[in-house]
C-alpha cells in the first residue's frame, strides 16, 4: 500500500531553498522528488503542446489527470521532463508564469492535480516540495518540514541567482515582490501558505545548503525512515 511508503514534505515560502534542498535530499536517499510548484506550469505547457485552450476547464483537467511528468536529480540538479522531453528552461519563462496562473485558477484542474500529486508516493520513498505538501496534499506524512528564511535573505538569494544566470535585477525590488508574494500565499483561501500542525519549523537564513541537507537526513534517520548514510 502506498500509505506504507515513508513520505517527506518540505514546505515554505519561495527562496527558502526547498527546490535545491528537496533535490539533495532525495539523490541521497534514492527517492522520488515532486517538485508541485512545477505542475500548473506544466500542464498550462502540455496544454500548449496539445492545443487544449486555457478556458477549456474540462479538457485541461483530463490533460492534468494524466501529465507524464518526472523530475530525477543527477548531481544534485533537478530537471523536469515533460513527455520525456526536459522543460526545465521553458516552464522557467514569465509567459509561462501567467499561463500557469489562469490554469491554477480553475477548480477542476486543482482536483485533477491534488490526485496527480498523491500518485507520486512510491517506494521506495518520496521527497515533497510545495507550498501545502503537508497540509492538504501528504496530511499523513511522517515527517513534515516547513523551511524558510527571512525575506530580505530570500530576496539576496535570488539577486545572486539572477546574477549568475546574466539576468539584470534590483535587490529592493525583489525584496518588494517577495514580500507581496508572501503576502498573497499566507492570505489565500485555498490552501494557504502555513506550516501543518506537526511540521519542523528549519530557518536557514544562516544555514548553508549542506547543513540543511544533514539535518533532515539526521531526522529521518531518527525517524526511522531512512538508514545511516
Amino acid at each position: 500500500m502506498t500509505l506504507n511508503v515513508p513520505v517527506l514534505t518540505i514546505d515554505g515560502p519561495g527562496g527558502a531553498g526547498k527546490g535545491t534542498i528537496s533535490g539533495l535530499v532525495a539523490e541521497r536517499l534514492g527517492w522520488h522528488l515532486l517538485d508541485s510548484g512545477a505542475l500548473y506550469r506544466l500542464t498550462a505547457q502540455a496544454a500548449l503542446k496539445h492545443n487544449v485552450a486555457l478556458d477549456d476547464e474540462a479538457s485541461l483537467a483530463s490533460l492534468a489527470s494524466q501529465l507524464d511528468v518526472a523530475f530525477p536529480v543527477k548531481d544534485g540538479q533537478p530537471r523536469t521532463l515533460l513527455e520525456g522531453e526536459d522543460v526545465s528552461r521553458e516552464i522557467r519563462t514569465e509567459h509561462a508564469g501567467e499561463r500557469a496562473s489562469r490554469v491554477a485558477a480553475l477548480p477542476q484542474v486543482r482536483k485533477a492535480l491534488l490526485q496527480r500529486q498523491q500518485d507520486f508516493r512510491r517506494s521506495p520513498g518520496l521527497v515533497a516540495d510545495g507550498r501545502d505538501m503537508g497540509t492538504v496534499v501528504f496530511p499523513e506524512a511522517p515527517l513534515k518540514i516547513f523551511l524558510t528564511a527571512s525575506a530580505e535573505e530570500r530576496a539576496r538569494r535570488r539577486y545572486l541567482q539572477l546574477q549568475e544566470a546574466g539576468v539584470g535585477a534590483s535587490l529592493p525590488s525583489l525584496l518588494k515582490e517577495i514580500q507581496a508574494r508572501d503576502a498573497r500565499d499566507t492570505q489565500r483561501s485555498v490552501a494557504p501558505l502555513k506550516p501543518a500542525d506537526d511540521a519542523i519549523t528549519l530557518d536557514t537564513t544562516r544555514l548553508s545548503i549542506p547543513e540543511v541537507v544533514d539535518q533532515l537526513t539526521e531526522l529521518l534517520i531518527q525517524r526511522g525512515m531512512a538508514n545511516g548514510i
